[in-house]
């Protein structure tokens, strides 16, 4: 049972408290990078189908000069011989080319900036015939669902899932509860899907990411140019997690099937074993700069950014086409102190887009924002009603979902490390501005 979530204790959260409890295994000696606005409290990727409330986070490292490892990859980035690895791409689709008009490589991506960039570069100028595949967001945007079809307007061949939506609710549901992640079942299909797809649905043997995980400051090798397997396969199923909870339990209490919750799923080692699969970062290749790929994408196709920014940010052109988006990136801000604004300007300032200070005053002013825009629907999207979950609503002590709700589910994921309340007002310890 999924019980209404209680009142936290807030003498734990006291202003002057003595070594407060910290959350997710996260360094209790909270750092800024020197040259963007990320912290060490930022998680880096991992096999997101392993994840529970208690899962120690992998984080993002900082060397001896208090430098983090996405800004040390971006000096890395400027030394790279562009040339060399545009020449190593155009051997590789050579490989790979169809003779005889078949799809040869498959693109993942939902019609943004830079799935249009990957697939527009691989097909008018490397000469490849791509598919491009796409998970279906939550709930579309207006201006997500123009770009989807400015994307295959442009003339690309489409495969659209949209998995099973009362599945998709109450995996979203739970991702809230257990983890308060409610992206994640998302996460799950845009990782394992395409992979799937590739090698069970059409037999395309390379696959192309678009921007490195090592970008961001996940300890990847940088120098190699293949998308680590760990990210989509796994050797056991019964490792497998989704929203926290176990493929036996989500069948049994849930009423959710194994067959809606196959595309969640990452890869069996051996179905991976047995095939020729492929999977690349077109990143390695072609030096990735997320601003260009947006004006790429306005001027060959026609992408374009929201009317407003988006809530907790600054920016109107990351990551619009879902509604629940802006949830994701608050939850982000509750439990790591990280929230959107951050994410686009430590972006932007390593791609010398904006500097350190500008950075600074564009996370103090925007990061932590409530997104109100979209909160009705996102709640009714989260609420598990009798009629139309009869078995599932009975698991939960209040199946609807409500801002109150929302806001007592959040304290508890808190970290007392990172958060102090004071004068009745939530507040981070330490913040990039002071």
């Amino acid at each position: 049972m999924i019980i209404y979530p209680k009142r936290i204790n807030k003498l734990n959260y006291k202003e002057n408290l003595k070594n407060p409890k910290t959350f997710y295994g996260l360094d209790t000696n909270i750092k800024f990078c020197k040259k963007c606005t990320y912290s060490n409290q930022k998680p880096t990727s991992e096999k997101e189908y392993k994840h529970k409330r208690d899962t120690k986070k992998n984080t993002l490292l900082f060397d001896h000069e208090g430098i983090c490892y996405a800004c040390r990859i971006l000096e890395k980035k400027e030394k790279i011989d562009w040339d060399l690895r545009k020449h190593q791409l155009k051997k590789l689709c050579d490989k790979f080319r169809s003779r005889n008009g078949n799809y040869d490589c498959l693109v993942p991506g939902s019609g943004g900036k830079d799935s249009f960039y990957a697939a527009y570069k691989l097909k008018y100028e490397f000469g490849m015939n791509p598919l491009t595949v796409t998970w279906s967001p939550h709930l579309y945007t207006d201006w997500g669902w123009k770009n989807f079809n400015s994307w295959i307007g442009a003339g690309f061949a489409n495969y659209l899932l949209t998995p099973n939506g009362k599945t998709h609710r109450i995996l979203t549901r739970l991702a809230l509860e257990k983890l308060f992640h409610p992206f994640q079942p998302f996460m799950l299909g845009q990782q394992h899907f395409p992979p799937r797809a590739a090698i069970q649905l059409f037999k395309i043997p390379l696959v192309f990411y678009g921007d490195m995980n090592a970008e961001f400051g996940s300890p990847d090798d940088y120098n190699d140019p293949s998308r680590n397997s760990k990210f989509f396969s796994t050797k056991k199923k019964s490792d497998i997690l989704i929203a926290g909870t176990s493929l036996e339990e989500l069948v049994r209490k849930y009423e959710v099937s194994k067959q809606d919750l196959l595309p969640f799923m990452p890869l069996q080692n051996s179905e991976l074993k047995n095939s020729v699969l492929h999977v690349h970062y077109l990143g390695y290749y072609l030096k990735w700069h997320p601003q260009e790929c947006y004006y790429f994408a306005a001027d060959k196709g026609g992408f374009q950014a929201s009317p407003e920014r988006t809530a907790g940010t600054y920016s109107k052109y990351n990551s619009i086409d879902d509604k629940l988006d802006d949830f994701h990136y608050y939850t982000t801000y509750i439990k790591f102190g990280i929230g959107r604004a951050t994410y686009d300007s430590a972006q932007e300032i390593r791609n010398k887009e904006i500097n350190r200070e500008e950075g600074i005053a564009l996370v103090k002013k925007f990061d932590g924002e409530f997104p109100e825009r979209f909160s009705k629907e996102i709640f009714d999207y989260l609420s598990i009603n009798k009629k139309k979950f009869p078995k599932a609503y009975k698991n939960f002590e209040q199946p609807i979902m409500d801002l109150k709700y929302f806001n007592l589910l959040s304290d508890k994921f808190r970290s007392p490390h990172i958060w102090k309340f004071c004068k009745n007002k939530w507040k981070l310890r330490k913040t990039v501005w002071n």
